[in-house]
């Protein structure tokens, strides 16, 4: 628990932070690209999509199709975009262990409750930096794995959490809730 609080106090400082990842899973293949985090909000973007989540609502958009489709993504949606959704989930509901491997913490976590949609997750964390470098989630029986590297604090505006229409006027918008 105290290794996940100190990277959690710098991961989810005030201002704010941006990092490079890559993520893959037997559904989602392997993608790359950027996300900025703020708090609970995320602005994901790889070379196909582009996700804003501010809290609340998510729109992902497609480039292949120029589709935005707005929802209110569940746990498992909000971690397989942002590896960061950790930083709330580990304070309840989860049974929490730890191993050391060369440099790092390896957190093993799994849920109390087998309705969660996140069943169990492992997450390294740099014992110098307590920057988190790897999150691996269990959803079924799949796996997904979250690479995380350039992990630095930016100040983000909260503007950069909300999908807006008039970047993407030719978009085709489609409401999902």
């Amino acid at each position: 628990m105290k290794v996940l609080d100190k990277a959690t106090s710098i991961v989810g400082r005030k201002g704010g932070a941006e990092a490079n990842f890559t993520v893959s899973g037997k559904k989602t293949g392997t993608q790359s690209g950027t996300i900025a985090i703020k708090g609970n909000m995320f602005m994901a973007r790889t070379n196909k999509a582009m996700v804003w989540f501010n809290g609340k609502t998510q729109w992902s958009y497609l480039k292949m199709t120029n589709e935005v489709n707005i929802s209110t993504p569940n746990e498992a949606k909000r971690m397989s975009m942002n590896p960061y959704t950790f930083m709330s989930m580990y304070k309840k509901g989860y049974n929490l262990s730890m191993t050391t491997s060369g440099g790092n913490y390896i957190v093993h976590m799994t849920a109390q409750n087998r309705q969660r949609s996140v069943q169990e997750a492992y997450i390294t964390i740099s014992k110098g930096s307590y920057k988190p470098s790897v999150v691996k989630m269990r959803q079924g029986n799949d796996w997904t794995t979250i690479s995380i590297t350039n992990f630095k604090a930016k100040n983000q505006p909260n503007s950069k959490f909300s999908f807006n229409q008039k970047d993407f006027p030719k978009a085709d918008v489609i409401d999902l809730r």
